[in-house]
């Protein structure tokens, strides 16, 4: 009986085929919505196709190999059972391969990410810790050679913000970033409290896929958007003309807002980018309710045992609550060393799904 899961690789392989002829016709390079999605398509399955192939390849020369061992020169025998140990172990890497590539895809691993941080449980010390949230962030993409791009910051008084909205684009961001969404809690002594006392406090993190206008439809009927002037710094049109945008989404009770460049007409495209994510955010948060699908956690009210990770820095410990998974890197991590806990989610999230698929196989 052929494996189920070469079974699966080989019609792969054939549709892989398939689009290629569909993007030569006419009609269908004629519509854009169709070239997307066909493009969008074959690119997911490029890796594994591609990987199958080789895969194929190596199962061929074990085929030749194993023939040329009964050779009746004692060399060229010798030759061919050295690489049939060499391509068996090729073979077994590749096929293990082949099974983390077919796992289920997230279409927006590849896609630029917005993220908004506010402070939630906790005071003036929650906006701070909001502040360092971002900071931590703000070096990573440093380190990964990602860019930043403020939308909207509500500063606070004695330090970090209120709230503080910003996309991070590169390469495959909300693949590495994705795990972040939930409560965050900080446990140290505020730099607010002068008894020295340990206090606890929360940020709450939603980290969205940038939606394009391809995601998400909006009627241009379904918008109140306001004007008013900007309030924070921003050169000489500060306070002189309404250049920040306020935008409210009338089905959804989405309100957006930006006033982060000195153009009204920026600070609108903006926005929209803003509220484009925040409504692919919210189907996909109803869509993974009505299956059941709680792996990864949203931001909620923000409540002290609303969380996913801890930062304790007494013990300079970071602990992230979902998986178990604990360090004691709390100074590195704050400066952006996010790596390795960034990948202990993603190998988590990916065994979780290898069983899963194991599942279908049996």
């Amino acid at each position: 009986m052929k494996d189920k899961m070469i079974e699966r690789l080989e019609a792969m392989e054939k549709r892989s085929e398939e689009i290629d002829h569909l993007l030569c016709e006419e009609d269908i390079i004629s519509d854009i919505a169709k070239m997307t999605a066909l493009n969008k398509e074959k690119a997911a399955m490029d890796e594994a196709v591609s990987s199958f192939i080789e895969y194929k390849k190596v199962i061929n020369d074990l085929a030749d190999a194993e023939l040329m061992q009964n050779d009746n020169d004692p060399e060229i025998a010798q030759f061919a059972k050295d690489t049939i140990k060499e391509l068996e172990v090729k073979r077994e890497k590749m096929y293990q391969n082949l099974k983390i590539l077919l796992l289920p895809k997230d279409t927006n691993d590849e896609k630029n990410v917005v993220i908004e941080i506010r402070g939630a449980a906790g005071g003036d010390e929650a906006n701070i810790f909001a502040g360092d949230l971002f900071r931590m962030y703000q070096r990573y993409a440093e380190k990964q050679g990602w860019r930043i791009q403020i939308i909207d910051e509500n500063p606070s008084e004695m330090g970090g913000f209120a709230s503080i909205s910003f996309m991070v684009k590169g390469d495959s961001v909300y693949s590495r970033l994705k795990f972040e969404s939930g409560a965050h809690r900080v446990q140290r002594v505020p730099k607010t409290e002068a008894s020295g006392r340990i206090h606890t406090s929360t940020a709450t993190v939603l980290v969205m896929p940038e939606a394009e206008e391809l995601d998400v439809t909006i009627d241009p009927k379904d918008l109140k958007i306001d004007t008013y002037r900007s309030s924070g710094a921003g050169g000489q049109n500060v306070n002189k003309t309404e250049s920040a945008v306020r935008i409210t989404h009338i089905p959804t009770g989405i309100v957006v807002a930006c006033q982060v460049e000195r153009s009204q007409i920026q600070n609108r495209e903006i926005a929209m980018n803003l509220l484009r994510a925040r409504i692919l955010a919210q189907k996909e948060a109803e869509a993974n309710e009505k299956i059941g699908n709680e792996r990864r956690l949203k931001v909620g009210t923000g409540e002290r045992s609303e969380k996913i990770r801890t930062y304790n820095y007494p013990q300079s410990r970071v602990t992230d609550h979902r998986i178990g998974f604990t360090l004691q890197k709390l100074d590195r991590i704050m400066e952006g060393e996010l790596d390795e806990v960034l990948d202990a989610l993603i190998n988590a999230d990916q065994q979780d799904k290898m069983e899963q698929e194991a599942k279908k196989y049996e």
